[in-house]
């Protein structure tokens, strides 16, 4: 069997378990993306990145404390607007339709006495990644999945028929050294687990025997499904498939959709036998942020260039190199552009920010506000095995030496003690 854990409302849970005054009543956790990066003076922004898993990215921060006013309120026309999303609300604040997304502003019309509080993000990494190694202890095979998700195979460990009592025994483990409520989904098939946490939520187990997946599975419409996205959604209404047994009744039809249909095919039947990835091997790396609307093109460059020398620190630390360069601009009102440049060469600071001050100034052709920015790379050449351009190659490894000294100092002292004047 192969279990899936999962961390009930885990970023709500943290606090209310340094705060009991906060049990049994609606909380959410939320705010506006942390915008300390783009400030001129020094911030002490550093970098956790202990933590790590499939959906896990590191994260900046510095060691300022945080007002309610100073992070959620701002002040517009003289009058006070509460800002921000939510990124985590409580079971008892979902009973009053407040969830994941929502504005602040939303949550507190639908839940007036809703109680909302900053994130700590570092925090909640530094204990994500303990339960990582405590699970190390008591399962043979972990995949730290997300920052709340966790998988363990326990096949040829622990007998079929005595799982639920290991599980029950996880948790109560869990909830003495972390006093941290979890749930968990067991089954054969690995996605099959993960399905089964939503029905084992809040706090609770739910066991999925090989023999029964298809009677537990055949009513569930197909977007439940995890890898089910909206592409996937999108074919199958096209042969009104809706729900994941009428999924199963097509066989032919995923096959037909080549080796990723024939994998999701057999990931719906439970019988895929993925197993457990030990070490994950980052395909990606990328740093994004939303800000009120900014129309300044010279402001929008600073700040490019601030995420790009973000994006290299990851990178140096990581000791890859990129070369393929992705930018995605949001404007208001939904409206998006996006570009990628692919470029062989030695990875290096100045380089990274060149190449991502070109792609925007080659996509941006809508001169509306902007309120988000995303910077990613890919195509790892220590991956995707690749000759890195020759002609570039003295200036390139000149710049990647400069790269590493300053990286050095960063690293020691904090990763805005140095920047560029464009900065």
């Amino acid at each position: 069997m192969i279990l899936h854990l999962d961390l009930d409302s885990f970023f709500a849970s943290v606090h209310r378990r340094d705060d009991p005054t906060l049990s049994n009543r609606p909380i959410a956790v939320g705010g506006r993306s942390n915008l300390k990066i783009f400030d001129r003076a020094k911030r002490g922004i550093r970098l956790y990145d202990q933590n790590s898993g499939a959906f896990v990215n590191p994260v900046f921060y510095h060691n300022q404390k945080e007002s309610f006013e100073s992070f959620f309120v701002d002040q517009i026309e003289g009058k006070r607007k509460i800002r921000g999303i939510i990124t985590t609300a409580s079971y008892e604040a979902r009973a009053f339709g407040v969830k994941t997304g929502m504005s602040i502003a939303q949550a507190l019309k639908l839940c007036p006495d809703l109680r909302v509080l900053i994130p700590n993000y570092l925090l909640y990494h530094e204990i994500s990644h303990k339960l990582y190694l405590f699970l190390q202890q008591e399962i043979p095979l972990v995949e730290q999945y997300s920052i709340d998700e966790f998988f363990g195979d326990v096949r040829g460990w622990i007998d079929d028929d005595e799982v639920l009592s290991f599980a029950n025994e996880l948790k109560s483990k869990i909830k003495k050294e972390f006093d941290l409520p979890i749930s968990i989904g067991i089954s054969e098939g690995k996605w099959i687990a993960k399905l089964a946490t939503n029905y084992a939520k809040p706090d609770g187990i739910c066991l999925i025997p090989k023999g029964e997946i298809y009677h537990f599975i055949k009513d569930i419409k197909v977007e439940q499904f995890p890898g089910i996205a909206k592409g996937y959604k999108k074919r199958l209404d096209r042969y009104f498939i809706k729900t994941l047994g009428e999924a199963l009744q097509r066989k032919e039809l995923f096959y037909s959709w080549g080796k990723s249909g024939r994998v999701l095919y057999h990931r719906i039947k439970g019988d895929e036998r993925e197993g457990i990835s030990i070490k994950q091997s980052r395909k990606s790396v990328g740093v994004s942020r939303t800000f009120d609307p900014i129309k300044s093109r010279d402001e929008i460059s600073r700040r490019v260039v601030i995420l790009a020398r973000h994006i290299t620190f990851i990178l140096l630390k990581l000791n890859i190199n990129p070369t393929t360069y992705y930018l995605k601009i949001n404007y208001d009102f939904q409206g998006k552009a996006k570009g990628r440049r692919t470029i062989d060469r030695i990875f290096n600071e100045k380089l990274c920010k060149e190449i991502f001050l070109d792609i925007f100034r080659s996509i941006d052709h809508n001169y509306r506000h902007i309120v988000k920015i995303s910077l990613s790379v890919s195509n790892f050449s220590t991956i995707y095995k690749k000759t890195l351009s020759l002609v570039d190659y003295p200036d390139d490894l000149k710049e990647q030496k400069l790269s590493k000294s300053i990286q050095k100092m960063r690293s020691k002292y904090s990763l805005d003690v140095i920047k560029s004047a464009s900065e």
